[in-house]
């Protein structure tokens, strides 16, 4: 049978002092560089959503909102964690002119002979009164239809 080579003792694969001070510090430099890469991307933008977060969530505590505390909570979570989301292109934050291509897009589905009136309202006409916390924006557009004909 041939003679093997002896297993090292497991004490023997223990990291040295030394070793453990190099590995010590190269984790640490590595947890550095992370923190660097993290703090690197904090942008102006991540610190206002940060501002907005903390302002929402204390009128949530406070039974400032027109919502139910757990709601609240949840839609200024939700609406934090969406601005700290890195954008995906100019369809992340639509311009004035893109949310008017989507309003008048919307009056495609509305009945043909109210369709003319949803891009009235879509275009900015008409009035506007109630607010989201009173229960909803109301839009109106008067439009005249002339009589019918008296018969004869």
């Amino acid at each position: 049978m041939p003679h093997l080579p002896a297993m090292p003792s497991p004490a023997s694969c223990r990291p040295t002092g030394a070793r453990r001070v190099a590995a010590g510090l190269l984790a640490a430099v590595a947890a550095s560089l992370s923190f660097g890469a993290a703090a690197a991307a904090a942008t102006p933008h991540a610190d206002e959503a940060r501002a907005r977060f903390e302002r929402e969530r204390a009128a949530c505590l406070e039974g400032r909102s027109h919502q139910d505390r757990a709601t609240c909570l949840r839609e200024a979570t939700n609406a934090y964690d969406e601005a700290r989301r890195p954008s995906s292109g100019p369809q992340s934050r639509p311009d004035a002119d893109q949310r008017r291509r989507n309003a008048l897009a919307r009056c495609e589905r509305v009945r043909d002979e109210d369709r003319a009136d949803c891009r009235r309202l879509a275009l900015g006409e008409g009035t506007r009164s109630g607010s989201v916390e009173g229960g909803g924006v109301i839009k109106e557009i008067v439009t005249e239809v002339p009589a019918p004909p008296t018969p004869r």
